[in-house]
């Protein structure tokens, strides 16, 4: 769902503006796929394609010059049920990405791949929940909210 906010003040941008605001429905989101299906709902509605499931591609997004985001506007982001998308991207599903990474007909880079598994097995991994929001936190236009 995207809003926009009239005549605000926003702390994070020290600016009086018309934000846009963008709801993720965290309640969809039940491990990756869920995740960039919800993203696509949201970002990617009035496009004749979809984004992959990739976090690069999900970096690009966030960018903007393509869906929702046609430039590097300031943008308020409401993620509902934060909680429960956090515990779905969570260790479980971030161990079988890397797995999945480190499979015999894998493409990816191994060796990264491996020391990304063990640190999560470790417990000082990170997870795919955390990572996306590393990436979000890359871009100082976006104020994230959670719900």
């Amino acid at each position: 769902m995207v809003r926009r906010s009239s005549g605000r003040l926003n702390p994070d941008f020290d600016t009086f503006e018309c934000m846009k605001e963008i709801i993720i429905e965290g309640s969809r989101i039940h491990d990756i796929a869920g995740f960039y299906q919800e993203i696509n709902r949201i970002f990617m509605k009035d496009e004749d394609w979809q984004l992959g499931q990739t976090l690069d591609g999900f970096n690009d997004l966030l960018y903007g010059g393509f869906g929702l985001l046609k430039s590097e506007e300031p943008v308020t982001l409401i993620w509902k049920d934060f909680a429960l998308s956090k515990a779905a991207l969570g260790f479980e599903v971030t161990r079988q990405y890397y797995l999945s990474k480190i499979a015999p007909d894998s493409p990816f880079d191994k060796p990264y791949f491996r020391r990304q598994l063990a640190d999560l097995e470790a417990g000082h991994g990170k997870t795919y929940f955390d990572i996306i929001m590393e990436i979000i936190a890359e871009h100082p236009n976006i104020r994230l909210i959670e719900k």
